[in-house]
Order: C-alpha cells, then structure tokens, then sequence
C-alpha cells in the first residue's frame, strides 16, 4: 500500500515557478487576518508567515494589502503597501521567510464595492453598481493605476520574491470583469476585451514598476464572496480573451480561485480553471479550493485527482488555504504521514493565530 509521503512525493520536489526557485509545489493562500494595526504589519506577523514557510510552503502570498489610496479599504487592521512604517513592518516580515529558505509574494488589493463607507470615502467600482458607489472616471482609473504602481514598487524594497495582483472574487478588478458590474459603455465595459481592459492596465502598470525578472501573478476567479454563482466566463473562449489580455500586459503566472479545486470550469472537459488557465495561454498556473480541509483528504478520491491533475501537468502550485490557520505544519506533518496531528479544519481556526 502506497503511504501518503510517497504519494506527496512529487508536491516536495524543488520546482521553479517563472523563473523563481521554490523548495515545494505548495503555496499558501492570501486569507485576511486583520492583525496590522494602522495598516502595519507587527512582528507577530511576520512570525505567522515564519511558521507557514519553514513547515514546507515554497511560495507564501500574503492576505491583501491594500494599495495606497483612501477608496481601497477601511478596515485599520488590514495592512497597506505604502511607504514608511508598513514598508519596513513588510521588510521584517520578508526577512523571516527568507531566513528559513521561504519565497514570498505581496498581494496587492482594493475592495471596489466591498469598500464600506464608514470614513465618508464612497466605494469606487467601475459603473456606479451597487446603487450608492461611484463609477469612477478615466481620471480615477489614471490615479489607482498610480497606486498599484506605487505599491509594486514598495514590495520590491520590502524585498518581496513576487507580486500578486488580486482580480477575483468581486473585488475592484473583478468587477470590471463581470458583465453584472460592469455597465461601461466606454472602451472598459461590454465585450470581453473590454472588460478586461482597465485590470490589463493594471498589470501592465505593476510589470513596468517591478525588476523585469520579479514574477507576477494575478488572482481571478469566477465566483464572488457575495455570489458563488457567478461567472466572468461562460466559455473557454471568452476566458481565453480575459486571460490573453493578462498575458499580453505582463503576467507571468495564473492563480485559478475556485471553491472546490476538483470541479470542471465548463461543461464537457473535466479540466478544472487552473488547467484552463494554463491550456488557453501557455503561462504557469496555481490551483486552489478545499485542498485538504480534513484528514479524510488522504483517504479520498479528491487527493488522487490532485496529484493526478498536477502530474499531468494541468497545473503548476497548488494553494493551501484555511487548513494552514489551524495547521501551520500542515505539509510537514501530511510528508511525514503524522496525519494524527493534523487537525480538521474548524470556523474557530479563522480567529485564531499562531
């Protein structure tokens, strides 16, 4: 019989993802933590991503910082990327995963409508959608292209490995990708190309700030925290375009949110949206949803289709996400097969941090 340190043989192999050395194939995911008080990062968090890194992660990506401007979020605990004391709070926490031989990506963030207005700072979304917010105009598109642009730079004196554009689950970027949100009957809303116009020049702006050999990563998604039903794609066509506009401006890797990592993106292929992230533009991709949550995982079909998909070359990383809250040696323990240690998932691991 086959023991799961030998079936994870191939996930603990040193790879390179576009170009940087990674000691694993597995990523942490970005989950907020609301632990930065004024938006920088403490010592206790950099001893958070330490533990994640030193335990078999090869490429951490932070929670979402939020990008240096007021419409980009109001939560205080959430971390920014700005110049100054989260800078150097950032550079502490790089410092950490380095000196245990870990590589780390900043993820940088704005809320767009999930912005709430608690500062009398309205959400920026790109068409006014939901009632209340402000459709933002060419000129506030050209001052969050700034800041992205502003943000990226600070990651790469923080001494950041990669930066990660989030573009998923009904944020800013997201919604411009989204037909329900965005309304625009400009150049940056209607056709697919359209719509991935505005999130291409964000990328294309984050590539220009950053070292040219610095691997960029953007995160999409078609379901949204408030909708897990919908979809920014309805074909592997129309995803294709989305995509090739990321490709075109810069990216270098694709990182495919989905709830369940195993579930088909379209009918009639059982390729899940990583693969067809990888399949539809030739770049790297990450895979991400409900790996390992509990530890009948590695009694299951689903950690079969895992290693099978990846073996096959469907996808390149795959992204643990919620079970490393409870689990910070989660890939230790599963590689040693002290599956006993690992605990299930709970709701309660989400407040907890160690």
């Amino acid at each position: 019989m086959t023991t799961i340190p030998a079936l994870l043989g191939s996930l603990l192999t040193p790879t390179t993802l576009a170009g940087l050395p990674l000691s694993s194939r597995f990523a942490m995911a970005p989950m907020t933590r609301f632990r930065s008080p004024g938006g920088v990062p403490t010592p206790e968090v950099a001893a958070y991503y330490r533990r994640r890194a030193e335990n078999g992660i090869g490429l951490i990506i932070t929670e979402g910082v939020l990008v240096g401007h007021p419409s980009a979020g109001h939560e205080p605990s959430v971390p920014r990327l700005t110049a100054g004391p989260a800078e150097q709070g950032w550079r502490h926490v790089t410092d950490e995963v380095h000196a245990v031989g870990g590589r780390i990506a900043a993820q940088l963030w704005h809320l767009g409508s999930q912005r709430e207005p608690v500062d009398g700072v309205a959400s920026w979304t790109p068409s006014g959608v939901p009632s209340g917010s402000r459709a933002m105009t060419l000129a506030d598109m050209d001052t969050l292209l700034a800041a992205y642009a502003d943000a990226a730079r600070v990651a790469v004196r923080a001494g950041f490995d990669a930066v990660e554009i989030h573009a998923a689950h009904g944020y800013l970027l997201d919604e411009f990708l989204w037909p329900y949100t965005n309304r625009r009957t400009d150049g940056f809303g209607g056709s697919p190309a359209a719509r991935a116009a505005f999130p291409a020049e964000v990328v294309r702006a984050v590539r220009a700030a950053i070292p040219t050999r610095m691997p960029l990563i953007v995160r999409f998604s078609q379901f949204k925290e408030r909708d897990y039903t919908a979809r920014i794609a309805e074909s592997p066509a129309e995803l294709a375009v989305l995509l090739q506009a990321f490709t075109a401006a810069g990216a270098d890797v694709l990182h495919a949110s989905q709830r369940d990592f195993a579930a088909p993106a379209f009918p009639g292929s059982p390729r899940n949206l990583a693969g067809w992230a990888k399949h539809l533009t030739g770049l790297p991709s990450i895979t991400v949803g409900s790996v390992g949550l509990t530890r009948d995982f590695f009694d299951s079909d689903a950690l079969r289709t895992l290693l099978d998909r990846h073996d096959a070359g469907e996808f390149d990383l795959i992204a643990l996400g919620r079970i490393l809250l409870g689990n910070p040696a989660w890939v230790t323990l599963a590689s040693t097969g002290r599956l006993d240690a690992i605990r299930d998932y709970r709701k309660a691991d989400e407040d907890t941090y160690f």
